[in-house]
């Protein structure tokens, strides 16, 4: 009579062979399903734009030492910093004044035709919230923040992305459910700024959910 005993015993697997063989099914469906959340998935869900004239914001900021207001304005009650219209950008450039075919390319197909540029915008904030960029202004931050010592420009990079070196916009990814971009401030972020002591100085904004939510 067979020994099943002993040929069933043999028949296992054992050791660290053994424990390497029976985790490999849920090592590779793990290795799988990082790549396709982390890879996968942010190019099914954003849709990429570039802006409609390559921007040079290093020539502006760094070389011209423009400040962020001349070209993004604030309304009075701070609901909305506007993008440059084409009228303040006509001051400075009615006609090419450098040998940037981009110069040229926004001369001709929109300073000659009277068109606005049809920026798109990083951070449009829903329809929910509320943000004041007159109570965010270097002018007024002293009442919020103590020891504030920086300029205009260095003040907005710690909300808006940091472009004043950039010889072009970053590019403009969309959700494609939500319409937003990638870009737009989230909760936490404000949140972080407003409950925690930071690097531009000691906070005493109020973290109420009704200052921002309306």
């Amino acid at each position: 009579m067979a020994d099943t005993t002993s040929r069933g015993s043999t028949g296992k697997r054992g050791g660290l062979a053994g424990c390497v063989l029976d985790l490999a099914p849920f090592v590779v469906g793990l290795v799988v399903a990082l790549a396709v959340g982390w890879l996968v998935f942010p190019m099914i869900m954003f849709s990429e734009q570039e802006q409609p004239i390559r921007f040079s914001h290093k020539v502006h900021a760094e070389e011209q030492q423009m400040e962020c207001a001349e070209c993004h304005t604030v309304r009075p009650d701070g609901t909305f910093a506007g993008l440059p219209d084409l009228e303040s950008c006509m001051a400075c450039h009615e006609d090419a004044i450098g040998d940037d075919p981009e110069e040229a390319r926004f001369v001709a197909e929109y300073v000659e035709k009277g068109r606005e540029v049809p920026w798109l915008v990083y951070q449009k904030q829903p329809d929910n919230v509320f943000f004041s960029h007159a109570a965010h202004s270097l002018k007024n931050c002293a009442s919020c923040h103590s020891d504030i010592y920086m300029k205009e420009n260095d003040l907005c990079v710690h909300c808006h992305p940091d472009v004043a070196s950039s010889d072009s916009a970053p590019t403009y990814r969309e959700n494609r459910l939500t319409g937003y971009s990638d870009k737009i401030m989230k909760m936490w972020q404000c949140e972080r700024c407003h409950a925690q002591h930071m690097e531009i100085g000691q906070t005493a904004a109020s973290n109420a959910c009704f200052v921002c939510h309306k």
